[in-house]
């Protein structure tokens, strides 16, 4: 403590000589005024650091703690327009921490600084003036509008019910389609319900919904939302025609409630799918395979919906009634306009972007999106609807501008310039560098004592930099190329390659063997994979279009995953070897593979029309293009390839996945049987494998998908649907078509059953083809047909059969019943030749492992 000359305590003066407390010129009480000073900063500084802490500026605890301070509620409200409270500005569903604006000091002035949060944004910047803004606790933000000049267009149009519901709902143009929340970043969240499909005990049928959405505007966002099926004994199918058509679905099965896993969707219990992109309307249908009779008691239904990702999470609980949940959050994706943003911005009266708004091209669909600029907040649909809030305390009145990152952020070490949107930090005189405090800053500018020879000084350190550059970068390049060799050695090493050269090395000389390629070959046959050389695309892989320097035009299936195990590895390069040397003509031809990458790159002969699948189906025609001769050809050399896999190769192959899309056609319509990623060698003591089964619905053998036990009839049943298939022209599975009708090879039995087989035969098919010759083909595949796999022919039967009646249609003294004794010995030996007593030593097969390695077509598929 200071003390006076004569030793007592120095104490501060305030008071004057009279005694009296010192004021200023108004009469205030001048400490009393610097206290209030000191606490209004120290409250505004608290203020700040709850608003970073999360805490809602509307805390019942904050009047108390700041009595002194002006009210903030009714600075939100005097700048929002309104004089209600900022909890009664927000919607109850809103987070109210998120929703409050947070403050900063200027001066005189305090700035509302808006959330980035599109859902909680400050309600002044939403809404159209004169425009309903809440629909119960629904926010509807412009470009969506209740009524005229209150939405964009008539897409926008938002119906609040607020009759017949109580709080009120709000539904989608004036569809039934309830909307849950709008958001301004482009997306929007509605109900969908739940398709089911119910049995009672002993398989009685009780109930089943199948759900459907049809949208006329805005697509389902692929990106949040999943296809789910729950159940034990179900498969279900998505399926659309508006904006991308397509169909998909998946299998979900299981025998117990304690295989099922928590969480998982894989296919035990539950099974999900993604949605493609451009995707504006979806069929769902779900059903059972065995009407739940063997897992009634604890999964009496199916279950099939679209839902958000986020939304649902499978547990057990499920399977008994869903949790009794009937509707599940579907997100849309919208846009404005059906034009690009360089396309809109040429007509700027109907540019929905405002000002300080940026504009950004659609990426699910036509049209496209508008955010704020950097350093704006707010709807940038509105005029001026991207801004920041100041409110003036000394004059009362309400500011707007853009947000001064100079106050916020101090992001500048010493001179910081406030601009539209952004600001520009400088050093003053004598001071460089950038002057941002992430940067370069700002330092001292150095008076050299003498001068040097700059020039010179200059000139050596480019030189030795550009020397350092030059060594570094040389260095680099060498020790890159030196880690990429070393990677493709692992690779090739790994994946097998030099028990792939020894077994070639055996084989050379006597039949065709399979070329090992490098990488860099086929990039540059794929110009680096690049996406126009894309010819199919699956879960499984991709296959693109590549050109080899000797101009052969192949496809290169490049794969997901595959199983690296030593046994796995083994059995692929078994099978590489034994793919390579199939010579038959009816059989797509694997050229070779790449092993220098991760998961090896198989090169196959390319075909070019496309599949039977397509032209059957009038993919891309009105009608079908292939005549009833082109028909019975196809059938023929479809079923002689396969009789050769059966019988006439050293170790017999079941393809296992024998259907339409598998079948593919060059330019002459001669069939060449491909996708060998689910088939399997047979050995020669051996008639039936017990596999997990594989395969497609609709072609997909009875008994083996009953017993698990694979045999060659099994590829005889599944030809038998596509023989149907070229009668017929119907598709294989189509849940378009009557309940009845719905499998065709069910259908087709059941109407030869009953003598209706002119009844579906393809019209084309009927007005060129003779009656007796559809009856013998019609016969040959109901017999392929047949429930027991030991009833049917085998497939060099079959092969004989359909060659004959070809025979018979080229040479009409065939059917001369005098002849037919003569007919069969001389057509005996020719067709026994030509299907089982060949000298070929070809083979072609694929293991499990060989299931990533398959040429999926573009269109149709697994």
């Amino acid at each position: 403590m200071r003390r006076d000359w004569r030793g007592r305590r120095r104490r501060r003066r305030r008071r004057d000589w009279r005694g009296r407390r010192r004021r200023d010129w108004k009469g205030h009480n001048i400490r009393g005024r610097r206290r209030r000073r000191r606490r209004w900063r120290s409250e505004l500084e608290l203020l700040l650091l709850l608003r970073r802490a999360g805490d809602p500026l509307d805390h019942p605890a904050i009047p108390g703690m700041f009595p002194n301070m002006f009210p903030l509620a009714l600075v939100l409200s005097l700048c929002s327009g309104n004089n209600t409270s900022v909890a009664a500005a927000k919607p109850k569903t809103a987070s109210v921490a998120a929703a409050t604006p947070s403050l900063l000091q200027r001066n005189n002035s305090v700035s509302l600084v808006l959330p980035p949060d599109p859902v909680a944004s400050f309600a002044a910047a939403q809404f159209m003036p004169g425009c309903l803004d809440y629909c119960g606790n629904i926010s509807i933000p412009y470009p969506f509008g209740t009524s005229k000049k209150c939405y964009i267009e008539e897409n926008f149009l938002v119906t609040c019910n607020d009759i017949h519901y109580h709080p009120p709902k709000l539904f989608l143009t004036d569809s039934t389609i309830e909307i849950m929340d709008i958001y301004l970043s482009g997306q929007l969240r509605i109900s969908s319900d739940v398709a089911h499909d119910c049995f009672g005990e002993g398989g009685v049928w009780e109930d089943y919904y199948d759900q459907w959405i049809r949208l006329a505007k805005f697509p389902i966002s692929n990106t949040r939302n999943k296809f789910t099926a729950v159940g034990c004994d179900s498969y279900a199918v998505i399926s659309g025609s508006q904006g991308r058509k397509y169909d998909t679905g998946c299998l979900s099965l299981c025998n117990n409630i304690t295989n099922v896993i928590n969480g998982s969707c894989s296919g035990i219990g539950c099974c999900q799918t993604s949605i493609p992109k451009g995707v504006r309307s979806f069929n769902i249908s779900v059903r059972s395979y065995d009407k739940h009779t063997l897992v009634w008691n604890f999964n009496p239904c199916s279950y099939a919906f679209v839902a958000e990702e986020a939304a649902y999470n499978f547990s057990s609980l499920d399977l008994a009634n869903l949790q009794n949940r009937t509707k599940f959050p579907v997100v849309l994706d919208w846009s404005v306009g059906d034009q690009t943003c360089a396309e809109a911005k040429n007509n700027l009266t109907s540019f929905a972007c405002k000002a300080n708004s940026d504009c950004h091209d659609f990426d699910n669909g036509p049209g496209y999106r508008c955010n704020c600029s950097q350093g704006y907040e707010g709807n940038p649909y509105l005029p001026n609807g991207c801004i920041a809030i100041e409110y003036d305390i000394k004059n009362q009145t309400c500011l707007f501008s853009d947000i001064n990152e100079c106050i916020i952020s101090s992001p500048c070490n010493m001179t910081c310039q406030n601009l539209p949107g952004t600001y520009n930090c400088s050093c003053p005189e004598g001071y460089e560098g950038d002057g941002r405090k992430n940067g370069s800053g700002c330092s001292l500018i150095p008076v050299p004592s003498h001068r040097l020879p700059v020039i010179n000084i200059a000139l050596g350190i480019s030189i030795s930099i550009s020397g350092l550059l030059l060594g570094g970068s040389w260095v680099y390049w060498v020790f890159r190329q030196r880690k990429i060799f070393n990677l493709r050695e692992k690779f090739f090493q790994q994946n097998g390659g030099f028990m792939l050269k020894q077994q070639l090395s055996k084989c050379e000389g006597s039949v065709q063997s399979a070329k090992i390629f490098t990488s860099d070959d086929l990039k540059k046959a794929t110009n680096n994979y690049d996406e126009s050389r894309v010819l199919g695309q699956g879960g499984q892989g991709t296959v693109y279009k590549g050109i080899l320097p000797d101009n052969t035009i192949v496809a290169i299936k490049k794969s997901n995953v595959i199983d690296q195990s030593q046994s796995q590895i083994e059995q692929f390069i078994n099978e590489v070897i034994i793919l390579s040397q199939v010579n038959h003509r009816n059989v797509v031809k694997l050229l070779g593979c790449c092993l220098e990458t991760q998961i090896p790159l198989l090169v196959y002969e390319f075909v070019t029309n496309g599949t039977l699948y397509e032209h059957i189906h009038n993919i891309d025609h009105n009608r079908s293009l292939i005549t009833w001769e082109n028909r019975l050809r196809i059938a023929t050399e479809t079923a002689a390839a396969l009789s050769y896999l059966h019988s006439a190769a050293s170790t017999p192959i079941i393809h296992r996945d024998v259907k339409s899309t598998n079948i593919l056609l060059d330019d002459n319509y001669v069939a060449k049987v491909s996708d060998f990623g689910a088939s399997r060698l047979i050995p020669r003591d051996r008639t039936q494998l017990t596999t997990m089964v594989q395969g497609t619905l609709g072609y997909l053998d009875p008994e083996y998908f009953h017993t698990s036990q694979l045999t060659e009839k099994s590829d005889v049943y599944s030809f038998g649907v596509v023989l149907v298939e070229l009668l017929t022209g119907k598709k294989a599975l189509s849940f378009n078509r009557p309940e009845l009708e719905r499998n065709l090879a069910m259908y087709f039995v059941s109407s030869m059953k009953e003598d209706r087989l002119f009844e579906i035969v393809d019209e084309q098919v009927m007005n060129v083809a003779k009656a007796d010759q559809l009856k013998e083909v019609a016969i040959l595949a109901k017999r392929c047909l047949r429930v027991k796999g030991d009833e049917r022919p085998a497939m060099k039967e079959v092969a004989m059969e359909l060659e004959g009646l070809r025979m018979m249609e080229k040479h009409s003294w065939v059917n001369d019943n005098n002849d037919l004794e003569e007919t069969h010995y001389l057509l005996g030996d020719q067709l026994s030749n030509a299907y089982g007593d060949g000298n070929n030593r070809s083979n072609s097969a694929a293991y499990d492992s060989m299931a990533n390695h398959i040429i999926s077509p573009t269109d149709g598929g697994r």
